[in-house]
């Protein structure tokens, strides 16, 4: 008999309390197994109403943002402003060994429900909670959408073309850095749990998180003088700073984009003479045939010899197809690679081998949604998606009544108190 293996965290219970900024922190703790529950406002949560929409309708049960972040989930109403609400999430924390939560500094404390009062009814709880710039500091009360994140962060600068002011990244990414962060501090202080016993308040920074993204362009600068890469500021866009000149790194072809990217000296001069061999056999190199590349130094020549360069390899980028070049540079050992859309992602035979893409079904709707699945997989039990996202009070029932022991007549009741 087959035996299910058991996911890492599939003992555990975690209570999400989130809004968008931490969404993806429940998420990943699901999909390794913990039963979470999406705890939200009678109603449904306001992030319900966050675009795009199903056949572009908009509908708190058609967000296909609130599908594809709160998979693996289970979820309840309760207004935890009320007593009733209050005494309620209090008796599920002690039935949890997370509660996970998004709400502006001070407001949990506010409601009796912060991770000093949940500790002393639950001391082994571990309390995440993940805001703008974290519980303390001048900016802790300042909200911060993705822009204001992003910019604050210094990502922004280095975003769009050098010659326009700088624009944002067009997926909102701040949250998701900051949900992602907050899953791996909530399994840190997991384990630290699994040691000693005790519980602990994590404090999420969405700006800080952020900036650990940026931490590749901090390299660059002269942060301390004791180091720096380059001691400048990076080109912003597709272009890079190599030596004294700057060279492109995104080419327009037949059908989208390539990325390939000048790089000379011993070595690695041989795979553009590989790209100019190629070139020159459609009689399309110029003179660059001429050029020793392993002996180019990017220090000493000129940016319109480089823009004289690169005019070649453009017009012939632009004869050919993502797949022609794709496929010519592996041949010839070239370092170049398409630029896929959204729709080559999801017919990319690599990740259809590793079965990446996972499709769940939504019966309430007549069809069954393509998911990105987990980043990594494991030798014993690796996480998975469980389920689709819950409907608004989907599993109030089975909490409530199956698990907390209220009768019927007692869920009506609340409900009717808008508690539930």
């Amino acid at each position: 008999m087959m035996i299910e293996p058991t996911l890492p965290l599939s003992p555990y219970r975690a209570l999400d309390l989130t809004d968008e900024k931490g969404f993806l922190c429940g998420k990943i703790l699901g999909d390794l197994g913990a039963d979470v529950i999406k705890v939200e406002r009678p109603g449904g949560d306001p992030a319900r109403n966050i675009p795009p929409f199903l056949s572009d309708i908009p509908h708190p049960e058609k967000s296909l943002h609130w599908f594809v972040y709160n998979t693996s989930k289970r979820g309840i109403t309760l207004n935890i402003e009320t007593t009733d609400g209050k005494d309620i999430f209090q008796r599920l924390v002690k039935t949890a060994d997370f509660v996970i939560e998004s709400l502006p500094p001070g407001y949990m404390d506010s409601l009796g429900l912060g991770y000093s009062a949940l500790s002393h009814i639950h001391p082994p709880l571990i309390m995440t909670s993940i805001t703008p710039f974290g519980q303390s500091g001048p900016w802790k009360d300042y909200k911060a959408p993705d822009l204001v994140a992003m910019s604050l962060s210094g990502l922004v600068l280095h975003t769009g073309d050098p010659d326009r002011a700088p624009v944002r990244i067009g997926v909102p990414q701040a949250y998701l850095q900051a949900g992602a962060q907050a899953a791996v501090g909530t399994m840190v202080a997991h384990y630290h749990r699994q040691l000693t016993g005790e519980g602990q308040n994590i404090d999420v920074s969405v700006q800080e998180s952020v900036i650990w993204a940026a931490a590749p362009i901090q390299q660059f600068y002269e942060l301390d003088p004791r180091w720096g890469l380059l001691k400048t500021i990076p080109v912003r866009g597709s272009r890079t700073l190599r030596g004294a000149v700057v060279v492109r790194s995104m080419w327009p072809c037949k059908d989208g984009y390539i990325c390939w990217r000048m790089m000379t000296g011993p070595g690695i001069g041989l795979r553009i003479r590989h790209l100019v061999e190629w070139m020159d056999s459609e009689g399309a190199a110029g003179n660059m045939m001429d050029v020793n590349w392993e002996e180019v130094d990017l220090l000493k020549v000129t940016q319109e010899q480089v823009e004289q360069w690169e005019a070649l390899w453009a017009d012939f980028f632009e004869t050919r197809t993502k797949a022609e070049l794709y496929r010519g540079a592996a041949e010839r050992g070239i370092i170049l690679y398409p630029v896929n859309t959204m729709k080559e992602v999801l017919e990319n035979p690599q990740l259809a081998a590793r079965e990446f893409f996972v499709p769940l079904e939504h019966a309430e709707l007549g069809t069954t949604f393509t998911y990105p699945g987990p980043p990594f997989k494991s030798s014993e039990a690796g996480p998975r998606l469980c389920c689709r996202a819950p409907l608004i009070g989907e599993h109030n029932q089975d909490i409530y009544v199956e698990e907390l022991g209220m009768s019927k007549a007692e869920l009506a009741a609340l409900k009717g108190r808008n508690v539930i």
